[in-house]
């Protein structure tokens, strides 16, 4: 399982997109969507149960796509999703998904 001090990236972003509605919502709870790119490039998987992690621990290992989900200081959940092919990560509400 990947650590919380992990200090290199595991993997390229690519392109990083948000949808409006999640990009609003990180930045009326005080937070950047920075902070949540970095976490979920870092291994810091969020609020996932041991399996999803697991599986994420897998997916950075064996080229598959990787999802991250974290909840706001407003209490709001989103998702940090990068493809298989790491061209693109995107940041959505939970509800968008």
């Amino acid at each position: 399982m990947t650590t919380a001090t992990q200090t290199k990236p595991l993997f390229s972003l690519g392109q990083v997109t948000a949808t409006p509605d999640c990009l609003a919502a990180i930045l009326s709870s005080g937070e950047f969507p920075t902070t949540y790119t970095h976490r979920h490039q870092h291994g810091q998987w969020g609020d996932l149960g041991a399996a999803d992690q697991a599986e994420n621990d897998l997916s950075v290992r064996e080229g598959y796509r990787i999802l991250s989900a974290y909840i706001l200081p407003t209490g709001v959940r989103i998702y940090v999703i990068t493809e298989h092919d790491r061209s693109l990560t995107t940041l959505l509400l939970c509800s968008e998904y």
